[in-house]
This record gives structure tokens, C-alpha cells and sequence, in this order.
């Protein structure tokens, strides 16, 4: 009775408005991703810290998520939608209100992982609903919505910041969110509805610690690969590792796991869930070295580097959605394949930079592989999903989403050592100018990339099912 009864709602539920406020909300929250991105040297300046030091902004912000992500699996569970989506807005609104009054590294520091715990909530609070509401002829195009608000807002993040940044403060960045956060909280109290089932698990204060150590402590080894104490920097990775094997095999043995990973019992999600991993760090990634590329090797102004990535966030933006739609039609054997291989072609491209490279050559390379990106990540976690029972839908989007912000993290702190360790032994051996060094350190974090997402690509090919044979699967689950 209970199961025909959520059905019943989710038939009488307006499932259009929904899915938009949702989306505009996830896109609100991951916009505060990267929205200090380009104010790190004037945070640097006006705080006394160090080039090390301020990077905790992001990485911090990146550690909260990842491990709200998963908690928020059982959240979903614990707590009505409407009550759940209002928390994880009022937890970013209180966030950005400090943020505009942060006068110290540790109040602004604090601030954005008290925003980064909102973001957290927010991204499987929308994917699950969409999941329960969209009509099942558009899920494809639903979720690809969904993936659409999850990589344009860290995208346009720098773009608009950039431009704010050139007349005002970074304070004001805070400053022009809170009312259209209060909006949006406004829109979601009068248009959500409590779709979820709730089945009232505990959680296990234990994981949430093991989670938080193992992701830190890997994050924060890789980023300080480059660093002058490696001896430190392999010491917190091996720890990250010990912490997250104690996680997985603790999960395995709990009633009720933090994470639940019985959806890895399947391995068409498995594969999903890495190319999902590799679209979005590659995509990251680039949102952050590009401008690094741009103003140290080409010389370009940082208000010009912003705009320089817009054209590729509009066309990933337009094909993330034409994306969704061809999946509906046609199913991954053949678009997801095809995604990948424009990503590696032109990240190719990218590793070819040099210091006299043109920024018009640039811009229409980065424009391409963003095309890439939009027909082979929402297709990847649509499908990946699909291949799962409904009851574990929740633990789905939970690793979809929890892997997806740990591989933005790993992916900047890796690529962005790369290039900082080969430019600093580029000009230790002499090699050539400043520029010529910062784009060598480019073009080699480019070329790391493209080996990465050409294994992306030999698993895109076992991964290809027509859409008929995946439904087959599913049903039989």
C-alpha cells in the first residue's frame, strides 16, 4: 500500500518545477566550488597567508562535499525532502553570510566548508528526486539536466567571478548570492514535495570519520606531491589508503553502512562511475590550469583568461542536454565511445601548447573537448544507474556524486603538481623563460590527461549496451 501510495504522488507531483528548482539550487551550490578560484592571490594579499595555505579554500571545500554526499544518502532515508532541501540551503546560506563578513583565513576557511556541507546535501537531494519523478520516456534528458547543473557551475564559477573581480572585492562574490539563494529556498518550500521513502537507518559516527581522514589525508598527499617533503606527502597518501580500506571493509560488515556498496555488485555501474570520474576531472581540472596557462605562459589578463573559458562552458552547457536526448534514442554502445574520443583528441591538442601558441587555437581546443565532455558524462550516470535496482538508487547517486567531487579534487591536485613540479625543474635547469616554462608544465599535465582518459576510452567500448538490453537488465535485478 505504501509503495502504491508514493507512486500515486509522484504521478500528481508537477515534476517539471521541481526539477527546476532543484537544478537552479544544485547549480547555486556548485558554482561556490571555484567562485574564490581566481580571488586566491588578493585572499593571499589581504590575509598574510601562503600560496600553500590559501589552496585549503578549495581543497577544504572539496573534502566537506565529498563526504556530505554519502551521509546524505542516509539522510534521504531519515528526513522528509522538503525539510532535507530547505536544511541544505539555509547550511549554504549561513555559510555565504559569514563569508561576506570573514576577516581572517580561519573564519573565511570555516565558512566555506560550512557552505561545502550544504553543496554536499544538495547534489544527491536532486539526483535522487529527479530519479523518483521524472517521467521514465526522459529520464536520459533529466538527469542530463542534473549533470548539466552539477559541471556548468563549477565552471562558470571563475568566468563570473573574474568579471565581478575586476571592479569589486571578493567579499561582494558572497555578497550577490544570498538573495538568490533566498529565493530559490522561497521556490522550494512552495513547489517541493516529499517524495522519498524513509526507512530511518543510523549512522555510524565511525565511517563519517574514516571517510573524512581517508579523503583528506589522499587529497592533501597528492596536492603536496610538487611540495619540497615528499617523505610528508607519500606519508598522508598511504595513511588516506589505510583509513579508506578500514572504511570499505567496515561498510561491509555494518546492518547499516554509511556508504552501501552492493551497487558495485554490478559492473556496468562500476564502469559508469569511472567514466563519470574521468569526464569530470579532465573538465575540472582544466577550468583551473587553463587560466593558470593563460596568464603565466600567454600573458593574458586574468579578466580575459575568465572569458576565455565561457564559450566552452555555453557549448557544454548545449551539448550536455543534446547529450541526455540521444541516450533516451540510441542508448550508450555508441555516443559514449564517441564522447570519450573527442575528449582525448583534444586534450591531445592541449598537451601541443606552447608559449606562442594563438588563444583563439585555445578556446576552440577547450571548446571541443567540453563537447566531449557533455555527450559522455550524463549519458555514463544515467546509464550506470539504470543498471540498478530502484532500492539502490540512493546508494547510486551517493558514489556517482561522492566519486565525482573526490575526482575533481584528485584530478586539480594532481594535474596542477604536474605542472607546478615540471615548470619549476624547467627553470632550475634553465630551460627556457617563465612563459616557456608554465606552458611546458601545461602541456605535460595535458599529456598525463590524455593517457587517462584513452583508458577511459577502452572502457567506454565494454561498456556500450543498447538502451533495450540495459531495461532487460534492470527488470531481471
Amino acid at each position: 500500500m505504501e509503495a502504491k501510495n508514493k507512486v500515486n504522488t509522484a504521478k500528481k507531483v508537477n515534476s517539471t518545477a521541481i526539477i527546476a528548482v532543484l537544478v537552479l539550487s544544485a547549480f547555486i551550490a556548485t558554482f561556490n566550488e571555484t567562485i574564490l578560484n581566481v580571488a586566491l592571490s588578493g585572499i593571499m594579499k589581504e590575509m598574510g597567508v601562503n600560496a600553500g595555505t590559501v589552496q585549503w579554500i578549495i581543497t577544504a571545500y572539496m573534502i566537506v562535499t565529498s563526504v556530505m554526499v554519502p551521509v546524505t544518502a542516509f539522510l534521504i532515508q531519515s528526513f522528509k525532502t522538503k525539510n532535507l532541501f530547505l536544511s541544505a540551503l539555509g547550511l549554504l546560506l549561513v555559510g555565504t553570510i559569514l563569508a561576506v563578513f570573514s576577516k581572517s583565513f580561519s573564519m573565511l576557511l570555516i565558512s566555506r566548508m560550512i557552505q561545502a556541507s550544504g553543496t554536499g546535501m544538495m547534489i544527491p537531494i536532486m539526483m535522487n528526486t529527479v530519479l523518483l519523478v521524472a517521467p521514465k520516456e526522459k529520464i536520459g534528458a533529466s538527469m542530463a539536466i542534473c549533470v548539466s547543473a552539477i559541471s556548468l557551475g563549477p565552471a562558470f564559477g571563475p568566468t563570473v567571478s573574474g568579471i565581478i573581480l575586476q571592479y569589486f572585492s571578493w567579499h561582494v562574490l558572497f555578497i550577490t548570492l544570498i538573495p538568490v539563494i533566498m529565493l530559490v529556498m522561497i521556490a522550494g518550500s512552495l513547489i517541493l514535495v516529499n517524495i522519498a521513502e524513509l526507512t530511518n537507518p543510523k549512522l555510524d559516527i565511525i565511517s563519517v570519520m574514516l571517510s573524512t581522514l581517508g579523503l583528506g589525508a589522499i587529497i592533501y598527499g597528492i596536492s603536496s606531491i610538487s611540495g619540497s617533503d615528499i617523505k610528508i606527502a607519500l606519508a598522508s597518501f598511504i595513511l588516506g589508503l589505510i583509513a579508506t580500506t578500514i572504511f570499505v571493509k567496515r561498510q561491509l560488515i555494518l546492518d547499516e553502512p554509511m556508504l552501501n556498496l552492493s551497487p558495485f555488485k554490478y559492473p556496468k555501474f562500476v564502469i559508469g562511475v569511472l567514466l563519470v570520474m574521468v569526464s569530470m576531472m579532465v573538465m575540472f581540472t582544466m577550468n583551473v590550469m587553463l587560466p593558470m596557462y593563460l596568464e603565466g605562459s600567454l600573458g593574458k589578463t586574468s579578466f580575459v583568461a575568465a572569458l576565455s573559458l565561457l564559450p566552452a562552458v555555453i557549448f557544454n552547457g548545449i551539448a550536455t542536454p543534446i547529450g541526455g536526448k540521444l541516450y533516451d534514442k540510441i542508448g550508450v554502445k555508441r555516443l559514449v565511445p564517441m564522447g570519450i574520443a573527442i575528449i582525448a583528441i583534444f586534450t591531445l591538442m592541449l598537451s601541443f601548447s606552447t608559449d606562442e601558441t594563438s588563444l583563439v587555437r585555445v578556446v576552440i581546443t577547450y571548446i571541443c573537448l567540453c563537447i566531449g565532455v557533455g555527450f559522455t558524462m550524463s549519458p555514463s550516470q544515467t546509464h550506470s544507474l539504470n543498471q540498478l535496482p530502484k532500492k539502490y538508487y540512493p546508494d547510486g547517486v551517493a558514489i556517482v556524486n561522492t566519486l565525482q567531487q573526490v575526482s575533481a579534487a584528485i584530478g586539480s591536485s594532481l594535474f596542477i603538481g604536474i605542472m607546478s613540479a615540471v615548470q619549476v625543474k624547467t627553470l632550475a635547469l634553465g630551460n627556457g623563460t617563465n612563459e616557456a616554462a608554465v606552458a611546458k608544465g601545461f602541456s605535460t599535465a595535458a599529456l598525463v590527461a590524455f593517457g587517462i582518459v584513452i583508458a577511459g576510452l577502452v572502457l567506454s567500448v565494454s561498456f556500450g549496451e543498447t538502451k533495450k538490453k540495459a531495461q532487460e537488465e534492470i527488470k531481471a535485478a
